[in-house]
């Protein structure tokens, strides 16, 4: 669709809310004031435009949010836009407020609706990258991801000072269900002893070996971030065959959940947020269509949703490899 035949942009945040998403709806709302275009916010993400719960926003919306975690446009999963029939409604409920063209924030299931939305329906979409997870492929990184690990480092932080008060040994869960990204990053920056992610193959032999090491070089304490989708089992059963294993160290675990996703987004996020905003509408006016804006080497890139949902991006091995030295 032309420049020229775009005047009124939706924007909707879906899937899991991630820090920062509130940064890139300002920067969405101003951007699109600024080139006198009219503004929706959808609430409650496809569910929402399904059931048309769409209402014009101005720059006074979106006033003093920018600090603000969370999204105040809410999200939802939404199983009715997986069919024909709801992804039909919503159509037409966009149709009925004359909607040109979309902005989603979100994941990867996000951008999955996106795709065939954009493509049945021929309507402009630009994603932007909203999950603290970091594991979409086309951006280095994703909104909210530096603020969940800061969260997670301040926490391993205090985790710390019990740690060495007791001679405990923790593992500290992070999110990450199907990547490490989370649970690399608090590991290096907390000085953790390990990491267990996903991504890399690690048995409990290999891991009590390291610990046993620790213990023959009078390590009181330690420290162990896993993320939620590690291979090895439940954590909870990984830190109790630990525990039979080595009986020098009182074994806790403490899962820090859904903290991750909350809170005040970090000066980074929030630069990154509002960069992201601005070039989704930008690169609507532009041209763009059914692709994901990211961030690559610090330049704005545009990525098809199929690219950015079906290639896999993995942590750097040579973190991985930093993280098993810097552990010693």
């Amino acid at each position: 669709m032309a420049k020229d035949k775009i005047k009124r942009i939706a924007v909707f945040t879906s899937g899991g809310d991630a820090p920062g998403m509130n940064a890139a709806i300002r920067a969405v709302v101003r951007t699109a004031a600024y080139h006198d275009l009219h503004i929706f916010g959808i609430h409650n993400g496809y569910e929402g435009m399904i059931d048309g719960d769409l209402r014009r926003l101005d720059i006074r919306d979106v006033g003093n949010i920018i600090y603000r975690g969370g999204t105040i446009l809410k999200t939802a999963r939404s199983k009715r836009f997986m069919t024909p029939e709801g992804r039909r409604s919503a159509y037409e409920a966009l149709q009925a407020f004359d909607v040109d063209a979309c902005v989603a924030i979100g994941g990867d299931g996000t951008f999955t609706g996106a795709k065939v939305f954009s493509e049945e329906y021929d309507i402009p979409i630009i994603g932007i990258p909203g999950t603290i997870d970091n594991d979409l492929f086309g951006t280095d990184y994703t909104i909210g991801y530096d603020t969940a690990v800061n969260t997670a480092v301040q926490a391993v932080d205090k985790i710390r000072d019990t740690a060495d008060s007791h001679n405990r040994l923790f593992f500290v869960e992070v999110m990450g269900r199907n990547s490490g990204f989370i649970a690399l990053a608090t590991g290096i920056a907390s000085g953790a002893g390990n990491v267990v992610i996903p991504e890399v193959d690690t048995s409990l032999e290999h891991l009590i070996e390291l610990l046993r090491l620790g213990v023959k070089r009078k390590k009181m304490f330690g420290i162990i971030v896993v993320a939620e989708g590690h291979k090895l089992g439940p954590t909870t059963e990984v830190a109790q065959k630990v525990q039979e294993a080595i009986d020098f160290y009182d074994t806790k675990v403490t899962i820090i959940g859904h903290m991750q996703r909350g809170g005040s987004p970090s000066a980074l996020d929030r630069l990154l947020a509002s960069r992201l905003g601005f070039g989704a509408v930008e690169g609507l006016l532009a041209g763009e269509s059914n692709k994901m804006i990211g961030l690559v080497n610090n330049e704005v890139v545009f990525t098809p949703f199929g690219e950015a949902i079906s290639n896999s991006k993995t942590p750097n091995r040579n973190l991985v490899r930093m993280a098993e030295i810097l552990a010693i």
